[in-house]
């Protein structure tokens, strides 16, 4: 599933393609026909993202919600645009640029109080530049979950998949089943300026890159995919050469070192 940096560069990019002028919008799929129409020649005037919720803003505030789940995707084309596939289910069209939305898991039109809604029920995105990371750690002090599995949550944190989770505390030091309510503040406080550098810089280069260009002996932009992680898809820690433990948690797979993260004294509830 894509992490928050990639939905804020479609945002990012969705303005700067299609934004402040009318745009034809269809859904060759069908299933988005209804709302399309509605759509159809009006303004897209804003696009936003919040997590991985997309947010297209048209004129009349009427709002298209995406999320792409797991398997949905954004293809773009230059026009001329290609004639699209039968599992397209929203194209938006401006003068220059075509994108055809493919597989996702949600994409309606929304009103206002119902992207109100849906914002309220999400956690900060570290992106977003209203976050207000005493939220999150209001979050994580009711939570006795492991903190791994509350960092996926996300109406404790928007945006953050599983490779920023396995990333950001194999960094900070801290194993996936500390309680959340035991992580200290000061370790908080470094995670979320962590994720926030991080994913700022996943909107600029388009990857996920956590390693440090100083340990892999390479620039960023020539790092291999392999050497862009310390502990996710490793089978040895980058830092330690110790076997990454790999397991089930809570539906997703969870990478730790656990010489660099030392499993808690207890385990959570």
């Amino acid at each position: 599933m894509p992490e928050g940096h990639t939905i804020h560069r479609l945002a990012r990019d969705h303005a700067t393609w299609f934004a402040g002028r009318p745009v034809r919008v269809s859904s060759p799929q069908g299933r988005f026909a209804g709302s399309a129409g509605l759509l159809d020649g009006l303004v897209l005037e804003a696009t936003d993202a919040h997590g991985k919720h997309l947010f297209h803003r048209f004129e009349g505030e009427r709002w298209v919600h995406v999320h792409l789940g797991l398997f949905g995707r954004f293809f773009l084309h230059t026009d001329p645009a290609p004639t699209p596939r039968d599992t397209t289910r929203y194209r938006l069209c401006g003068p220059e640029h075509t994108v055809d939305l493919v597989g996702a898991t949600t994409c309606e039109l929304l009103t206002p109080e119902e992207v109100a809604a849906i914002r309220h029920r999400l956690g900060p995105d570290p992106i977003r530049p209203d976050a207000d990371p005493e939220r999150a750690w209001a979050a994580l002090q009711r939570r006795s979950v492991g903190i791994g599995r509350a960092l996926m949550d996300q109406r404790v944190l928007a945006g953050v998949g599983n490779v920023y989770r396995a990333e950001v505390l194999f960094v900070h030091g801290v194993h996936p089943e500390l309680p959340a309510k035991d992580l200290p503040r000061e370790q908080f406080d470094a995670m979320w300026a962590t994720l926030v550098a991080w994913l700022r810089r996943g909107v600029r280069e388009q990857r996920i890159i956590t390693t440090d260009p100083a340990e892999i002996g390479r620039p960023r932009s020539r790092m291999r995919r392999a050497e862009a992680t310390y502990v996710y898809r490793q089978d040895d820690c980058r830092r330690c050469d110790t076997p990454i433990r790999r397991y089930d948690l809570a539906g997703r797979w969870a990478y730790v070192c656990e010489a660099c993260q030392p499993p808690p004294d207890r385990e959570p509830t």
